[in-house]
């Protein structure tokens, strides 16, 4: 009887876009995986529930055009983006104001962001009149911002994770800028970019989304997030990604899990979240996280919304929604024909009563009654964003030690963008410490079986 040395060289637990991405570089340079996931689907929290022909985000992070892991990422080719209308509505005082669109529209790269009151908006056009007075200051303090944001588009990495670190909110306050443009445009952004109402986000964190809000375009995966992962999965091979496997010890040469024995291995990379990380490798940092509520509604009166494609957010912070769109408009995909889905986020603890305070804010914020909309779905994630606060290491290490490795937002930055980012420094480590070992031989199959 010939009994196999390893069922794979790499064995990856937990199939969110972390552990699928790293299968997929693995795959490419000659390594066999297998993705064990505990539950019976792929994604992790980029999930998409369906009802009656709505695809609905569990969390619904934001993700932006500049992105460059989702262009790097294998497997991800495939991917549709669909774009936010440039820049952000802000809804204060009772008006709607557009801010951080580039002046002559287009790429928002290398461009001076202005913040323009649409005094002269037609009736029935896709904005609301604005006041002329802008919610951020002085037309002289917009031109500042404007620049800062237009330097910042082109700024190194680099540079920005050279500045000193403090909360965000608190720098925001040292640099000098009114605290009318804070409140009124960088607040509500920041927050709706990090999911962090009270901005205690590591300011190099912020400054990174503020980077990559200035040189590109905010977007949603056509057909709701749950896309990412499962693009990723079809195009592995048949059989690498192993769902309802429920892993319950790790090592640096096998991983044994609840129902299916032990599977053997040259190495183990632990992609699940940062709590299920930490029950198996105790000592683990678990950060805190950012809680997030998403509430669907459904209307068959598109006509009575009119921010078009553009995400809204509220700088008076007189409710509990942070930000709202018509997510219908930018993917029409994830409604039937004739009816709008109004995808909402609520950031912190949300209320007791969330559908009748959340019903009454976005009356407000869109200007029309909500009585007759359709409450489709109320998605609590209590550890939705793993918490950015200073000091906090961007680059946390994803090798624990030779055969044992760690990757996912926890270990980077808590975005999509950070998830595949760490998978990418992962794969690196576990390819060159293979190709130490002698393991790695790229011209023939590494797996092997011993007499």
């Amino acid at each position: 009887m010939h009994e196999p040395a390893y069922q794979a060289d790499v064995v990856i637990v937990g199939a969110g876009i972390a552990g699928l991405s790293a299968a997929h570089r693995l795959n490419s340079a000659g390594v066999t995986t297998a993705v064990l996931e505990a539950a019976p689907y792929v994604g992790g929290r980029m999930s998409t529930e369906k009802v009656d022909g709505f695809r609905l985000d569990r969390i619904g992070q934001l993700l932006s055009t500049s992105y460059p892991e989702l262009q790097l990422t294998p497997g991800l080719d495939a991917l549709a983006l669909r774009r936010f209308a440039p820049g952000v509505l802000l809804h204060r005082n009772g008006r709607r104001h557009r801010a951080g669109a580039p002046a002559g529209g287009g790429s928002a790269r290398g461009a001076l962001y202005a913040v323009r009151a649409l005094a002269s908006a037609p009736r029935g056009s896709a904005v609301a009149p604005a006041r002329v007075t802008a919610p951020m200051g002085s037309a002289v303090d917009q031109a500042r911002l404007g620049a800062a944001l237009g330097r910042m588009a082109t700024t190194p990495v680099e540079r920005l994770l050279a500045r000193p670190e403090l909360p965000a909110a608190h720098a925001l306050a040292e640099r000098g800028v009114p605290a009318r443009t804070v409140d009124g445009f960088l607040r509500p952004l920041l927050a709706a970019l990090l999911c962090d109402p009270e901005l205690t986000t590591s300011s190099r964190c912020a400054d990174l989304a503020l980077r990559s809000f200035a040189s590109g375009r905010l977007c949603v995966p056509e057909g709701g997030a749950e896309v990412v992962p499962e693009l990723l999965a079809r195009a592995l091979p048949p059989g690498t990604v192993r769902t309802g496997v429920r892993v319950t010890s790790v090592s640096t040469t096998s991983v044994t899990t609840a129902d299916h024995g032990e599977i053997r291995c040259q190495a183990v990379l632990l992609a699940t979240d940062a709590r299920a990380a930490a029950e198996l490798l105790p000592g683990l940092r678990v950060p805190d996280f950012h809680q997030v509520t998403v509430v669907h509604h459904t209307t068959d009166e598109p006509a009575t919304l009119t921010t078009g494609t553009s995400l809204l957010l509220d700088a008076d912070r007189s409710g509990p929604v942070s930000h709202t769109s018509v997510v219908s408009n930018i993917d029409p995909s994830r409604a039937p024909q004739g009816r709008a889905l109004i995808s909402s986020t609520v950031l912190g603890t949300p209320p007791s009563d969330i559908d009748t305070s959340v019903r009454m804010h976005l009356s407000r914020l869109y200007g029309t009654s909500t009585r007759r909309w359709e409450t489709l779905a109320i998605h609590h994630t209590p550890e939705a964003i793993p918490a950015m606060r200073p000091p906090h290491d961007l680059r946390r290490p994803v090798r624990l030690l030779a055969g044992l490795y760690v990757c996912g937002d926890h270990r980077d930055t808590s975005t999509v963008q950070g998830a595949l980012h760490s998978a990418h420094r992962a794969t690196a480590a576990i390819l060159a410490d293979l190709d130490a070992s002698g393991s790695l031989n790229r011209a023939e199959p590494m797996q092997r079986r011993a007499a």
